[in-house]
């Protein structure tokens, strides 16, 4: 009897360890992609006369990546992704009524795309006139896609400024379809995401977003 209580006792420390390894680990990964929104924040501050990151950060800022929607492996992918999270973003890409906030890294390579949304390469750069273009995964940053509707409010913030876009069409191509990244001569933003969202294996289709950029929205800085 007494060997079993001291093997149980033994249970719950073990127990409770493992616990708090996986609390540490769980709060870290938030804190590290939380990191790079914030880097953007703190470059865009030092880049505006008497800004602070506090006056810099536009209404609709959401947190950290809301995870419930998130494939399981997707989530595991992402959290090992955080070990490597130096490189600075271009910008952050938020859309507020689907709780995306999310950084822009440059390029569209699995590890780039494990931490946020790429910039696809010869595509415009983030808040510049033409046509740029962010890539995401469907079960992971681009799962709130489904949800998206024509209206839906985009914000690309950068060093420079913001721009605020507005959707205006969604449809599904192929992935041969690359005319969808051809140069436009006004501000636009083309999100780009495998489909259908919840798919075993590789997604025959690609689901388009397309927001264009608000009648005043051109880039501005916080003052």
């Amino acid at each position: 009897m007494v060997k079993l209580r001291v093997v149980e006792r033994s249970l719950w420390t073990a127990g409770l360890l493992l616990v708090g390894v996986w609390a540490v680990h769980h709060w870290t990964g938030l804190a590290r992609a939380r990191s790079g929104v914030q880097r953007v924040e703190q470059q865009r501050a030092a880049a505006i006369p008497g800004a602070t990151s506090a006056t810099a950060r536009p209404a609709f800022a959401v947190g950290p990546p809301d995870l419930q929607l998130w494939d399981e492996k997707r989530i595991n992918l992402w959290r090992a992704a955080q070990a490597n999270n130096d490189s600075t973003p271009l910008g952050v890409l938020r859309i507020g009524r689907l709780r995306i906030e999310v950084p822009i890294l440059e390029g569209t390579s699995d590890e780039i795309l494990d931490r946020g949304v790429g910039h696809i390469e010869d595509t415009a750069v983030p808040g510049a006139t033409g046509n740029s273009g962010l890539a995401g995964h469907r079960d992971g940053f681009f799962r709130a896609l489904k949800d998206v509707a024509i209206g839906d409010v985009l914000d690309v913030e950068t060093v420079a400024g913001h721009t605020e876009y507005r959707v205006e069409k969604t449809w599904l191509v192929t992935p041969d379809d690359v005319w969808v990244l051809d140069a436009t001569d006004k501000p636009t933003v083309t999100l780009v995401t495998c489909y259908p969202f919840y798919f075993i294996g590789p997604a025959p289709q690609r689901f388009i977003v397309r927001a264009v950029a608000a009648a005043d929205g051109e880039s501005r800085t916080s003052r």
